[in-house]
Parts: structure tokens; C-alpha cells; sequence
């Protein structure tokens, strides 16, 4: 009796999923489908992450620091794009740096974005740059047919504990063109 009720919620489960893929393809026109294009730029809530490239702009003590930055990627497969990030930010006292992230985004049920990427900062005067191992989670909200809004969670696990030794946790909000 046991094997064939987890039988039947497995079978529940996959006819679930599977309904939740049709209407998430209908729903957002296939903007996640193979041979599509992503730019995305994001907003940075929470702490400053050095590798970032977001939007932003943090002031504490009287130090502005400031940041901007897109990314853009293709989708190998359906739901899955590889993606590359550039920007730039300003740390005060005359620190500035350039960063980069390479990674890849999954869409599950083509409207639950997870990305892996690996991120890093060239530093000014630095004797070391930091770079961070990222992963994030949130929703892709379909604004029409090219447009996406995407809220997330983001966790920075840093990689060189000499140039940057804190894992950084933000909160973010993407916006996205699919053509």
C-alpha cells in the first residue's frame, strides 16, 4: 500500500510539473525558448559586493560608492542561457575597479530563474582581486512578449579570503529584453 501511494503522489507530482511547464511556455511566448538572446541589468540591495555588476549606489560615513554594469546571454537550450556580465564601479578614495561574471541560467518552468557564475573584480592598486563563486534564485515576472521583471536572492561565496574575506548576501531585482 505504502509503494503504490508513492507511486501515485510521484505521478501527481510529474503531471503537475508538467502542466506548470505548458503554461509557463504558453504564458511567456517562449522568450526562455533555444536561440533566444538575454540582457539583463539588475539593482544590488544589501551589502556591496566587490565583483558585482549591478546598479548601485551606497553611501555610509560620507563614502559614496556607486556601480554600474549588464549582463547579456544566449540560451543553448531551451530554459538554459550562458551568460557574461561587465561593469565598473567607484569605492571612493580614489579605488575603482572593474568587474566580470561568467556563468549560466536555468529556467524552471521557464519562469524560476537559478544562476551559477563565477565573479571577479580587477581592483586598482590592489595586490589582490577579489572573485566569488554566485548563486541566485527568484521569479521571472513576464511584462509581454520581450520584457521580464526579476526579483531574486543572491549569495556571493568569496574565493580569495586575502582580497575579500566575507561572503556577501543581496537582494536583487533584474530587468530583462528577450529577443
Amino acid at each position: 500500500m505504502k509503494k503504490l501511494f508513492i507511486v501515485a503522489i510521484t505521478a501527481l507530482g510529474f503531471t503537475f510539473a508538467a502542466q506548470a511547464q505548458d503554461a509557463a511556455t504558453s504564458t511567456n511566448g517562449g522568450q526562455t525558448a533555444q536561440g533566444k538572446w538575454l540582457i539583463e541589468a539588475n539593482t544590488g540591495f544589501g551589502a556591496v559586493n566587490a565583483a558585482s555588476t549591478s546598479f548601485g549606489l551606497t553611501s555610509v560615513d560620507g563614502e559614496t560608492t556607486w556601480s554600474l554594469g549588464a549582463e547579456g546571454g544566449y540560451f543553448v537550450a531551451d530554459d538554459l542561457a550562458v551568460k557574461v556580465g561587465l561593469g565598473y564601479q567607484d569605492q571612493g578614495n580614489d579605488v575603482s575597479a572593474f568587474t566580470y561574471k561568467v556563468g549560466a541560467k536555468y529556467y524552471i518552468a521557464s519562469m524560476i530563474p537559478v544562476q551559477v557564475d563565477y565573479a571577479g573584480a580587477s581592483v586598482k592598486d590592489a595586490d589582490e582581486n577579489p572573485s566569488f563563486l554566485g548563486l541566485q534564485g527568484g521569479y521571472a515576472i513576464f511584462l509581454g512578449e520581450n520584457v521580464s521583471i526579476e526579483p531574486g536572492l543572491r549569495y556571493n561565496i568569496t574565493m580569495n579570503d586575502d582580497a575579500f574575506s566575507e561572503d556577501v548576501f543581496q537582494f536583487q531585482i533584474g530587468f530583462a529584453l528577450h529577443f
